[in-house]
């Protein structure tokens, strides 16, 4: 190799593991990082013969999520040496940058190429005339191998604006340990009334909560209703907080909390670093969330490493649903991109392509959207999520798989969704109000507004 070419290859592998050091953090500080061709992963030396690498810019609100692109764009590159791209992301805190992207795509100067575009924001980005790419092209020809709901929730118009990264389906995480020490067995807790029941007994003999519930977040009550397949936004875009479904899931969640069974998360979130020092630290015996937060745990709560079991949630009713399809980011291209097609070979190779699926539950431990995956010899392969969680995580996706109702994320969507994280939740939870007063005052503001 040459003196040149050995400084451009120390610069790379100093470069990748800054990245590395930087991995989970979501929040703060922008971080930037590129994926040229023929570094990072790979260390063979650039023949004459290859392409120069074509630059795509990608913003992100997850590192998990910038450091699965950049994984991607090395085995593309690796596939396609005579179109080789260099991936550059930036991870940016996930209010500024969707804020920073629609101002980019409003005055037509400044977006990526490519962009991570959280569910609950994206109708924000389909008012007016839509500044994303179609990607009827690349998306249709895959729906039959794909959840048809994880791209329908990117659409407008029968036209496709965004891929979903996961199914999301959420899933019930128990500490073991506390569960065995107070000698209740996960797989008795087939409703939520035994959630009251067995949690009494957790509580009285392990001194913790049985398990949490958002302060200021809407990863506890969505998932709840939606088992009850209500919503917070109907399918024709009217406000439904006040459903009476709504009402009473929230009314039994006050209930466990005033009892002590349950206890408010610290941070007020699940996704905050007070609430995962807290579980690390075996704070309390269970919670709820979409599979995505796999990668929290084995990334953010080491500590409970060989601790923690992934089972279906409870069940409102005797045959009803024990899950719920939570959460989705949306890779959307902007129209200010000069490499449209090929951001859209990269976006269909990464997010609709069987190896990309594959690299979903590899890297990130998230559910993917192509099902035929689900059944995949590669899905039961040893990875840090089996080596954190045990051999046969998978299987419970396939037992609740046709247990998920769909969600509506419609225009109205992103004011409901605050008016829940910042009113609704913490009036009930944090302020300790009633909740079918709140919940009905607060739908009558938002149908006012």
């Amino acid at each position: 190799m040459s003196k040149k070419g050995k400084l451009v290859f120390m610069f790379v592998l100093a470069f990748s593991m800054l990245l590395t050091a930087c991995s989970g953090n979501n929040g703060g500080s922008v971080q930037t990082s590129s994926t040229p061709a023929g570094t990072a992963e790979s260390t063979a030396e650039p023949t004459a013969a290859a392409a120069d690498p074509t630059k795509l810019t990608l913003w992100t609100f997850v590192q998990q999520h910038a450091d699965f692109y950049l994984h991607m764009a090395n085995e593309w590159n690796k596939a396609n040496p005579a179109k080789p791209i260099e991936l550059v992301t930036e991870n940016i805190p996930y209010d500024e940058m969707h804020t920073r992207l629609l101002i980019a795509l409003q005055t037509k100067s400044g977006a990526p190429d490519l962009a991570d575009i959280e569910q609950s924001k994206f109708p924000n980005f389909m008012k007016g005339e839509v500044q994303l790419a179609e990607l009827n092209d690349v998306v249709e020809p895959e729906l039959n191998n794909i959840v048809k709901s994880r791209v329908d929730i990117y659409s407008k118009d029968s036209k496709y604006y965004g891929v979903d990264m996961h199914v999301g389906a959420t899933v019930m995480y128990y500490n073991k340990e506390l569960m065995d020490q107070a000698g209740v067995n996960p797989d008795d807790i087939k409703l939520w009334s035994d959630v009251e029941k067995y949690g009494k007994t957790v509580v009285e003999k392990t001194g913790k909560p049985f398990i949490t519930f958002e302060g200021a977040g809407n990863w506890s009550w969505w998932p709840a209703i939606n088992q009850l397949e209500s919503d917070q936004v109907s399918v024709d875009g009217e406000v439904m907080v006040d459903d009476e479904r709504n009402i009473r899931a929230m009314t039994f969640f006050k209930k466990l909390v005033d009892e002590g069974i349950a206890a408010i998360a610290p941070g007020t979130g699940h996704d905050t670093p007070e609430y995962k020092a807290y579980m690390n630290a075996e704070g309390a015996a269970s919670v709820f969330m979409p599979f995505w937060f796999m990668n929290r745990f084995t990334d953010e709560m080491p500590d409970l490493k060989g601790k923690m079991i992934i089972k279906p949630m409870p069940a409102w009713d005797e045959g009803g649903n024990r899950s719920a399809g939570m959460g989705g980011t949306g890779l959307s291209i902007t129209n200010q991109t000069k490499h449209l097609d090929l951001a859209k070979e990269f976006l269909a190779y990464a997010k609709l392509s069987k190896e990309g699926n594959i690299q979903v539950w590899t890297q990130l431990g998230m559910d993917p959207i192509r099902t035929e995956v689900w059944t995949d010899p590669a899905m039961s392969e040893a990875n840090k999520f089996t080596d954190y969680f045990g051999k046969d995580i998978f299987n419970t996706l396939i037992e609740v798989k046709d247990e998920i109702y769909p969600v509506n994320i419609r225009e109205i969507s992103p004011q409901v969704f605050d008016a829940v994280r910042n009113a609704i939740i913490p009036r009930i939870f944090q302020q300790g109000e009633e909740p079918g007063k709140v919940i009905k005052e607060e739908a009558e503001k938002l149908r006012n507004s």
